[in-house]
This record gives structure tokens, sequence and C-alpha cells, in this order.
């Protein structure tokens, strides 16, 4: 009986939405039951657990939608300005696998692009062209394949920037 709900769990521990997950979770555990209700068998109880946790993710889901259209047009304009047209230096960065750098600036534009300057430490430059918002003191950074959410703080010249993966330290050039 306990088998439904256990795969509700691990279906649900993949995804990052709550209300996605609850649904997912709910809907397995009442999936299952309902199965073993029915069916009075294992394969009956797999079957409603499965349906219960799609159908609860799904609507799970849904509702993080609408709370997410809610929350965006509540901040229709990104608050983007402390950081439009500042450019930074990174001075300290800490990460859970090491970036190698000679130096890291960023310049956040005023069009809500991130351009990150890397050169590395042969002398190489690479640069990334990113689209950025910010939400209260969350600046989101995303391009096609990820998106990244910080804390920031600015501290007179000084930016820093925390997440669950890093934290950086960033001197303002501009």
């Amino acid at each position: 009986m306990f088998i439904g709900p256990l795969c509700a769990a691990l279906f649900a521990a993949g995804d990052s939405s709550t209300e996605g997950r609850i649904g997912a979770l709910a809907g397995g555990g009442v999936g299952a039951i309902i199965g073993q209700a029915v069916g009075r068998s294992t394969e009956a109880t797999l079957i409603g657990a499965a349906v219960g946790t799609g159908v609860g993710y799904i609507i799970g889901n849904e509702v993080d939608k609408k709370e997410a259209k809610g929350l965006e047009a509540q901040n229709a304009v990104p608050n983007n300005a402390a950081l439009a047209g500042t450019s930074w230096r990174v001075t300290s960065l800490a990460r859970d696998e090491p970036l190698p750098h000679r130096s890291l600036v960023v310049d956040s534009r005023s069009d809500r692009r991130v351009i990150t300057t890397r050169t590395l430490p042969d002398g190489k430059v690479e640069r990334a062209d990113e689209a950025y918002r910010v939400v209260g003191n969350t600046p989101i950074v995303n391009k096609p394949g990820y998106i990244v959410n910080a804390k920031y703080r600015i501290d007179g010249r000084e930016l820093v920037v925390e997440a669950p993966k890093f934290r950086a330290v960033l001197d303002r050039a501009r």
C-alpha cells in the first residue's frame, strides 16, 4: 500500500515547483488508495498511484503557472534600476566547481542584457550575452538551457551575489 506514495515522491523529487510536488504526492497517495479499493490488487494500486501522480502533478503545475503569472503581472516592469548600466569586476568567487579565469567582468545593461567577459589564464577571452531581470533582491539570469536565481546586495562599491552553489563578491568598475 505504501508503494504508490513512494512512486509519487520519487516522481515529484525532480520537479522544482512547490504546488506541482504537492499535487504529485497527494495525487499518488489518493490514486493508490482508490486503485486498491477498486481493484484489490498490487497492480491496481500501482496503476492508481501512477494515474493519480500524473493528474496531481498537472493540477499542481497549473496552480504554479497561475501564481507565476500573477507575480509577473505585479512586477510587470522588472526593477533592474540598481544594476542597469553598471559594470562589476569579480574579486572573489566561491563555487562548487572552480571556474578558471584571470578576470571576470559583468556588465548589466539597461536593455535587460548582461554581458559577462571572462579572461582565461591563457589570455583567451570568452563573452556570454544573457537576459536578466531583477525581482526584489533577486537577479534572474537566463539563457536557453539554464536559469540562475541569486540574492544580491550592494554595499557602497561592492556587490555580493549569493546562491546555493556559489558566492561572488564584485567591485564596481563603473
